[in-house]
């Protein structure tokens, strides 16, 4: 590849994050071939951050001060939140994930698997490289939280460990 073409493929790439900007996506994959084995893949994402509408409270009737117990004062907020959980998995890298090593084969982990700490969970594609997740600790998978096959941005959590 001369230099010439490398600079119009930076060129390339900088107006692909251009659109991606402009338009307000949070990904784009574009592949070029240019014959005789030579082609061009980008993907071109950023993180989006994405702001919890507001919600309209409803004052429901209470009852007198003296008959609420500790339980019923004290509602426990849910979590809904993923990535915010202390057992999170997350993804180092944008890309497909994929829960088995083949397809067809047993996935990796499942949820109440029993794991120990560097113990594969899931494979990441990126760029036609297959990155194998690790688990961080020993623990038990409570939750799987994406698909086989599906596309992953950074930061996106994938498994809970407990």
């Amino acid at each position: 590849m001369t230099k010439k073409d490398q600079d119009t493929d930076v060129e390339f790439i900088q107006a692909l994050a251009e659109v991606l900007r402009e338009n307000d996506l949070t990904e784009l994959h574009v592949k070029r071939d240019y014959g005789s084995n030579k082609s061009l893949n980008v993907r071109v994402s950023r993180q989006s951050i994405i702001a919890a509408a507001p919600q309209a409270v409803m004052a429901a009737p209470t009852a007198p001060a003296a008959a609420a117990t500790p339980a019923e004062a004290a509602p426990t907020p849910v979590d809904d939140d993923p990535s915010q959980h202390p057992g999170a998995v997350t993804s180092p890298m944008v890309g497909t994930v994929y829960l088995s090593a083949e397809p067809g084969a047993a996935p990796f982990v499942t949820v109440g698997s029993s794991i120990t700490e560097g113990q594969t969970l899931l494979i990441v594609e990126a760029m036609k490289t297959m990155n194998q997740i690790p688990a961080p600790k020993t623990g038990k998978v409570t939750r799987i939280l994406v698909d086989d096959g599906t596309p992953v941005e950074f930061g996106s959590p994938l498994v809970i460990i407990e």
